[in-house]
Parts: C-alpha cells; structure tokens; sequence
C-alpha cells in the first residue's frame, strides 16, 4: 500500500529540502553556506599539509589499538600520495602491512587548519622509488641506508579538510568537516 503526503508533511519535507546543504556546498559553523569544490578543498589541503611539516601517522597496533606517532612525511605527490620514510624494524612497518587502513593527521597551528587523511598503506619494494624518496638530514638515522631504511606510501580514500581561514568549516549541525572521496582507491 502506497501512502501519499499531502498538506503539512510535504511542506515540511520541501522546507526541509531547501534548507539541507547542496552539493558542493560547505556549511560553515556560524551556518553560512560556503562554495567549496574538490579543487580548492585539495589546494586547501596542500597549503596546509605544506604548513603543518609533520603529521601524525595514525595505525592499527597488533592489539587492536590505535597507534599515533610523528612523521617527517614527503609531500603529497599529483594522485594525493603520501610517502613516509622509516627503518624496516619499526611498528609502523609492521602494522600497516597487517592493518593497511591509516589515517595521517596534519595540524598547522598557526592558521588553526587541519587536514585528516584516511588511506591504504602499502611498503614500497620498488628500489628506484624508495632511493628518490630521501632527505639528506637522514643521514645519521641510517649508517646503512641499503638495509635499514624503507617507504611507506599512503593513497587517500578520503581527505578531511578544515580551515577557518579560507571560510572551510564542518557542517553546522554536526561539525562534520568537508571532505573529498577517492573511490579509485578502496
């Protein structure tokens, strides 16, 4: 049996269709809309990941509880992957090849801006990758760079962008912050 909405219902439910956030739409906290596009939530998150240097590198320990530690990450590359350079030994290795699911955290306190990134890690046995990934302030860390040092690289699933200074805020209502889906990638 089919029931038809008539009178208040459906003025209520057109109301409440006018009132809810569009697509492509960001509602700010103060509840002012704010035009935001894939293209400038990425610039956005690149400015901020750039400002912020380090990140947290968010993991599934052999426990089952999270596991949050600094990292001196490479700069998103044009597909938003992010390399993280570390010894081979470290639980970092460990657990995100038995967790591949990650989460980098990038805090830039200056503009109060951050970007959250869910995504896939996978370790990089490409020899040629892992020698252009380097920083020459490493060098002390790794007396033998063959052996020791390894990349991890992160592909985005989903990018998390907040950043009050551009006017990029969560959602009013539930402060859900703006995000940019990579279905490509799960």
């Amino acid at each position: 049996m089919q029931r038809r909405i008539t009178g208040p219902a459906m003025i209520g439910g057109l109301v409440l269709l006018l009132l809810l956030p569009r697509p492509g739409h960001v509602a700010a906290q103060g509840g002012a809309a704010v035009r935001s596009s894939r293209d400038t939530l990425l610039a956005v998150a690149r400015d901020v990941v750039a400002a912020a240097r380090f990140c947290a590198l968010i993991t599934t320990g052999e426990d089952g509880r999270l596991q949050a530690r600094t990292v001196d990450a490479f700069p998103p590359d044009d597909r938003w992957v992010i390399r993280i350079g570390t010894n081979r030994r470290t639980r970092k290795v460990g657990e995100s090849a038995d967790h591949p699911d990650v989460t980098l955290y990038y805090f830039d306190r200056a503009s109060l801006a951050y970007v959250t990134l869910q995504g896939r890690a996978r370790l990089v046995t490409d020899t040629a990758e892992v020698r252009r990934y380097w920083k020459s302030e490493w060098e002390a860390f790794y007396p033998d760079r063959e052996a020791d040092y390894v990349l991890i690289a992160v592909t985005p699933v989903r990018i998390e962008v907040v950043s009050e200074a551009r006017g990029i805020s969560g959602d009013a209502r539930t402060w859900r912050p703006p995000a940019v889906e990579f279905p490509e990638a799960r």
